[in-house]
């Protein structure tokens, strides 16, 4: 059997060299159109940044490498220009003499990646000191200007992951920093009250315009003209807006794509042509969650989708599951991490859903470096469904969101969270870890035990003629608190029961919500209607911090 791959890095290479673990006799070749056939992509920001000092770390695979290892028919420098399904044969042309040839495949396997978005911006293609990252050359184009022109001022276009990331990394460089995104958050994935914690640090590091966008490129580059009329100055502007699938060769080839673009497979893999294959960041696959179309362009999708493709070829068909999302950033001092679905997913899809926000300790607080970890679950009312989790902090978010992340894999509920036995010593967690304390929280929400609010809704409950009441301290108080609020110390709480009106509602805030959790059952056992603030004000003063927080 001969299979011909097109593309190498995740998807491209896992299916290489899985193939020929199976079987020694397969005749297997990769076209890679670029220099490079598996490399870290994930990691060139910070090789730009400095934090990776040696370029050559980022070769997960070299060309000789791969060719000795696994046997393989490795054509890098080479690009699939179309494939006639009726012959079983690709024409392709070896860029760096022009030479032109076709081969035939018994099957082929597509995974070609995506490409950066490059929107028709005046001026954009004068701009001499714009960039995109996506590969080894772009890696090598950013730092030579970084290395060689000294910038001071530079300008990230786009919030989402490798933005932030570049950010950080000039940043690093010591660039003075301003990012640019036109929706009203950072981080996609996160929903608006968790993206504000990330904003917020992300504002102690550089200019940060939300809700806005770039009209026009001046100077060759050197002005960026922002829609809202602001003009900023640029020495090196970065691009990362998006990807797009690279779907050409499919659409040439007569194959369906997806309603995203993504290239339309089944869930082995297979495109309509059941001898074609296609993995990775060009393909559409299913929500493992909520079984609708998605595009998810990660690496360890890329990679699993490689594996069972190779499996699949060789004769033993795996399925693919599906993309829960899972992913995490480093965005300067903090950690930003989820898996599932958030609440603008879940909302479009017309699903019921509840969530519930906690701020527990990486670790044990007695024992020195513990720091806060902001975590919000997402999950079914009544079964306790889990669809999604997000966390935001300096220490321990990855490890929780993997955590819940296999327990949604598992078929774990909200429920079980509370079960799982978790390492405990001082320096890594506490007795009750954040996740079987996020999964408490949850589940008195998702029997009815309890009800809550969330920081969103808190005017508007309040304009509706309910009433706050903050359990903290008076000293907390001061400090700074929701306006509106009423102070009951929780201590105190049931001696000032008669300040309290029954026919009215109560919604109860407190530093983080355990108080408020508290507070609730105290009211809820003496007859009045209450609720909790999940987050408390924590979470509260965080997506609000430059509008509504009041100082006393």
């Amino acid at each position: 059997m001969k299979v011909i791959i097109v593309g190498g890095v995740a998807g491209g290479a896992s299916a290489a060299a899985r193939l020929r673990r199976i079987s020694e006799e397969t005749e297997i070749v990769v076209f890679e159109k670029g220099k490079y056939v598996s490399f870290a992509n994930c990691g060139l920001p910070y090789y730009i940044g400095g934090a990776i000092e040696e370029r050559e770390k980022l070769l997960v695979q070299t060309v000789e490498g791969m060719t000795r290892r696994f046997r393989l028919d490795v054509r890098n420098e080479t690009e699939v220009m179309s494939v006639n399904r009726e012959n079983k044969t690709v024409s392709v042309i070896h860029l760096p003499t022009g030479e032109e040839y076709t081969e035939s495949y018994d099957k082929l396997l597509l995974s070609p990646g995506a490409r950066p978005v490059i929107p028709p911006i005046p001026g954009l293609t004068e701009a001499e000191n714009l960039f995109t990252l996506r590969d080894i050359p772009d890696t090598d184009r950013i730092k030579a200007w970084v290395d060689n022109h000294k910038p001071k001022q530079a300008v990230v276009i786009g919030g989402g992951f490798i933005g932030l990331e570049m950010a950080e990394n000039l940043h690093a460089r010591g660039l003075n920093v301003t990012i640019v995104e036109m929706a009203d958050q950072v981080m996609a994935p996160l929903d608006k009250e968790m993206a504000a914690i990330v904003e917020n640090r992300i504002r102690d590091y550089t200019d940060l315009h939300l809700n806005d966008g770039v009209k026009e490129f001046k100077q060759k580059g050197q002005k960026v003209v922002l829609s809202s009329g602001r003009e900023l100055s640029s020495d090196i502007t970065i691009l990362s807006i998006g990807v797009t699938p690279e779907n050409e060769l499919a659409v040439k080839a007569g194959l369906p794509l997806g309603d995203r673009g993504g290239i339309a497979v089944n869930k082995y893999l297979q495109t309509e042509d059941p001898d074609i294959y296609a993995v990775g960041d060009a393909v559409e696959t299913t929500d493992y969650i909520l079984n609708t179309p998605v595009m998810v362009p990660l690496a360890w999708p890329a990679n699993r989708q490689g594996r069972i493709a190779a499996d699949t070829i060789s004769g033993d068909p795996k399925a693919y599951s599906g993309t829960l999302g899972t992913a995490v950033a480093k965005v300067f001092d903090l950690t930003a991490a989820s898996a599932g679905n958030n609440e603008k997913t879940l909302r479009e899809a017309g699903i019921d859903f509840k969530a519930v926000h906690i701020h527990p300790l990486s670790h044990a607080g007695y024992y020195p470096g513990a720091s806060p970890i902001a975590m919000k679950l997402i999950f079914s009312p009544g079964d306790g469904k889990i669809f999604g989790v997000q966390a935001v902090g300096k220490d321990g978010v990855d490890k929780r969101v993997d955590v819940i992340a296999t327990a949604v894999k598992g078929g774990l509920t909200v429920y079980d969270l509370q079960e799982l036995e978790l390492s405990y010593a001082p320096p890594y967690s506490s007795a009750k870890d954040p996740v079987n304390m996020i999964g408490y929280a949850a589940s008195h929400v998702a029997d009815g035990e309890i009800d809550i609010i969330h920081a969103g809704e808190v005017r508007e409950r309040m304009n509706a003629g309910e009433i706050l009441v903050d359990v903290r301290t008076p000293g907390e108080f001061e400090k700074g608190t929701i306006p509106g609020a009423v102070n009951i110390e929780l201590d105190n709480l049931r001696d000032r029961l008669q300040e309290l009106p029954k026919d009215r509602i109560i919604n109860i805030t407190c530093q983080v919500g355990l108080r408020g959790y508290l507070a609730v059952r105290i009211l809820k056992g003496n007859g009045y209607k209450a609720r909790n603030l999940s987050g408390g004000y924590k979470t509260y003063s965080e997506m609000y911090r430059n509008a509504h927080v009041v100082k006393k």
